[in-house]
């Protein structure tokens, strides 16, 4: 059992690593950028969660699938949709719970979770299924304002100051520091507003892990394995905040001084990237969780 678990951690850890190594260029483009959703079940309409959002998002820009709608063999038979001959899925990662008797047998049994996985395949890959008219890919948009990621932002409380030229987070005097609007431009791979909109997530990702809040910040200096891990958490939490608020996320000017960091950590830690994308996951959720007790008090 600890032999399956190990390779369910190294497969998609080498996974991830492929695809940042393929994807350093001058754009430095990391593989979840060009993506607006979160991947979800055909069969249920659930969201994936944590590993398996940077994972799926790795495959579908890989195949150049257009949605990001899967399911399993099974789940797509069960919609009447039948997985094309020949098609290869995406590992996804889940957990399972069982109970050990504790060697003291006055003791109560133990409980132990391991990793297992299954096998997706994208709504590309199959036959039968009529996709719905709220999944249809999104057409370009010229709107500078995305109203519900400024609304997610306005309801989180953070205070944010549009000066300078840096965006950066100070846990000391917890406040959010971004350059103003009008700084932010269309380059080769984004727009204006998407580079906005993906600085501005990425420092609120690193908001959440104030003392007060989740409690996640080190005071580790750059290049270290806790300054990378929690720049690592802010770029998955940033890209997840922009999947779920119909913002393309967008690569930063700084992602070349990161990238060899993260890349160590990789290699030399298969449950890095597990442990990033579980902590991103904890962080999008905090601020969505504002966001909707924001909404009930209304």
């Amino acid at each position: 059992m600890t032999n399956t678990r190990a390779d369910i951690y190294q497969t998609v850890t080498d996974t991830i690593i492929a695809a940042i190594e393929s994807g350093i260029s001058d754009s430095v483009e990391m593989p979840w950028h060009r993506i607006n959703r979160i991947p979800e079940n055909a069969r249920t309409g659930n969201s994936y969660q944590g590993i398996n959002i940077p994972l799926l998002w790795v495959y579908q820009i890989k195949q150049n699938y257009a949605l990001p709608v899967w399911a399993t063999y099974k789940q797509w038979s069960e919609i009447g949709a039948q997985v094309k001959k020949g098609e290869k899925g995406a590992p996804v990662v889940f957990y399972k719970q069982f109970e050990v008797e504790s060697e003291n047998s006055e003791d109560d049994p133990q409980t132990r979770i391991y990793a297992r996985h299954s096998i997706v395949f994208n709504a590309a890959q199959v036959e039968g299924y009529e996709t719905p008219a709220a999944l249809q890919p999104p057409c370009p948009s010229l709107i500078v304002n995305i109203a519900a990621a400024d609304m997610l932002v306005n309801q989180t409380g953070a205070q944010i100051r549009h000066e300078g030229g840096q965006a950066f987070y100070i846990p000391s005097m917890d406040y959010i520091a971004m350059p103003p609007r009008q700084m932010f431009h269309d380059t080769a791979s984004s727009t204006a507003t998407e580079n906005y909109y993906s600085v501005l997530f990425h420092e609120l990702t690193h908001w959440t892990g104030a003392k007060h809040r989740l409690d996640r910040l080190t005071d580790d200096k750059y290049g270290g394995k806790d300054y990378a891990f929690e720049e690592l958490v802010a770029e998955l939490g940033a890209a997840m905040c922009c999947a779920s608020t119909g913002v393309t996320s967008s690569p930063r000017d700084d992602h070349a001084r990161y990238i060899n960091n993260w890349l160590k950590a990789l290699k030399s830690d298969k449950r890095f990237i597990f442990s990033a994308a579980s902590q991103a996951q904890k962080a999008v959720d905090f601020l969505f969780s504002q966001h909707n007790e924001q909404r009930a008090a209304a």
